[in-house]
């Protein structure tokens, strides 16, 4: 551990997994969570829990017995092995790992706000104490061990890290009816107006149906599609009808096709078939050719939002295409090649629109060694690709190697997130 007097900050998802050794060096288990009092803006650390393979039961020993944390391992004092005991969890304490990671935080009124991806801790002098809550798709990324490469591409590509979104502690405090499942944001309840769609679906849920529809029909087109993704499922074709029939079809077409397909795969033939004839072609066309595909595979998760050039066409177009896309940052990461029968020929980064001339074909800047998933490949084959290269989208292809639609990390996380 440093110097009494020093203080660093880590992650909970950097310590957990670290074999504990006893100061002679042998090892007593893996750190597994750590036990917090609650009552203080900081609260402190007052237990590690770990766990021996070959022992069901956690254990657990206090954090005073704790000499450093290095790179690989938490060392203990001397003779700290005699004081590992069985683990209790009071009235007003919490397991962090256990309690609240991957936990929804809702604010004073009820409202859901984020999902608690990583902890933030501060050692100092000589306590560990809790920091920070960790909201961002970083603390998603840092749990897969994904963090580092996906960052360095990040930054090499947008000359920034990937954004935290971290919460200090002193404003989440738990209800005192129930510490370890209901966390409160402690803010009032904000307007509506710049509300986070996931917020106001949580309201519209608490309301009756008259006041959903009012609710519902009050929102922009825009928020009223995003709103429409978080709300309950069972809940999502009767906000629908409450919208005029020009409004739906709006509503709709704001989403992205993969996710207004989603929604439509759920609904009864009639229903979805009436909902789709009220879409503009070109998009109706995008819903109706994902609604086709089969769930579990590729297809049946990519998005049809995507930038594909001639390799004859220059930087110059892709800007222009860029600057015409409304599509999220995520699915214009990368441009996509294609040869004259339009199947897919290499990929160029938006790093080539800002470093090379407008002039530059792009045939000549590509990267002719394209890693693609077909159609018909099995999702679990797909999450492979993504773990393994670190890309922040592949493209999915037919079995002509023409580029049906792509496949990004936000709809790999989705989709695996309940198995990661």
């Amino acid at each position: 551990m440093p110097p009494e007097n020093a203080q660093m900050f880590l992650y909970l998802s950097e310590l957990l997994g670290r074999p504990v050794v006893a100061a002679a060096g042998a090892r007593l288990g893996r750190a597994v969570d750590i036990k917090v009092h609650l009552g203080e803006l900081y609260p402190k650390a007052g237990t590690l829990v770990l766990r021996r393979r070959s022992e069901k039961k956690p254990r657990s020993l206090g954090w005073a017995h704790v000499d450093r944390l290095d790179k690989r391992a938490i060392v203990l004092r001397p003779g700290a092995e005699a004081s590992l005991g069985e683990l209790e969890v009071g009235p007003d304490e919490i397991l962090v790992r256990e309690d609240l990671l991957d936990k929804q935080v809702v604010d004073t009124q009820g409202a859901r706000i984020e999902r608690v991806n990583d902890v933030h801790l501060l050692l100092a002098h000589g306590e560990l104490r809790l920091a920070h809550v960790d909201f961002g798709i970083s603390g998603i990324l840092r749990r897969l061990g994904w963090l580092r490469a996906l960052d360095a591409a990040w930054r090499w590509l947008f000359g920034a890290p990937i954004e935290e979104h971290l919460a200090a502690w002193k404003f989440v405090q738990p209800l005192a009816s129930d510490p370890k499942r209901n966390l409160k944001l402690n803010v009032s309840l904000r307007r509506f107006h710049g509300m986070h769609p996931s917020d106001i679906a949580d309201i519209i849920e608490e309301l009756d149906q008259a006041n959903r529809s009012t609710v519902f029909r009050a929102l922009d087109t825009e928020t009223a599609a995003e709103t429409l993704q978080e709300v309950d499922p069972k809940l999502q074709l009767s906000l629908i009808e409450t919208a005029p029939p020009e409004k739906a079809s709006d509503i709709l077409e704001s989403m992205e096709p993969d996710e207004a397909k989603e929604f439509l795969s759920d609904l009864p033939d009639e229903k979805k078939d009436r909902l789709i004839g009220t879409m503009e072609r070109p998009y109706r066309e995008h819903v109706e050719k994902l609604l086709k595909q089969k769930e579990g595979t590729a297809g049946g998760i990519m998005t049809t939002d995507f930038l594909a050039l001639g390799r004859d066409q220059t930087v110059g177009d892709a800007v222009e295409a860029f600057r015409k896309a409304f599509h999220p940052l995520e699915t214009v990461a990368y441009i996509y090649v294609t040869d004259e029968e339009r199947k897919l020929a290499g990929v160029v980064t938006v790093r080539h629109l800002i470093l090379c001339g407008r002039e530059e074909k792009l045939g000549a800047l590509m990267n002719d060694r394209v890693i693609a998933v077909e159609a018909t490949d099995d999702v679990g084959a797909v999450t492979d690709i993504f773990n393994k290269y670190k890309f922040l989208a592949v493209p999915v292809l037919d079995a002509d190697r023409r580029i049906q639609g792509i496949i990004t990390l936000q709809d790999i996380i989705q989709e695996t997130a309940e198995e990661l």
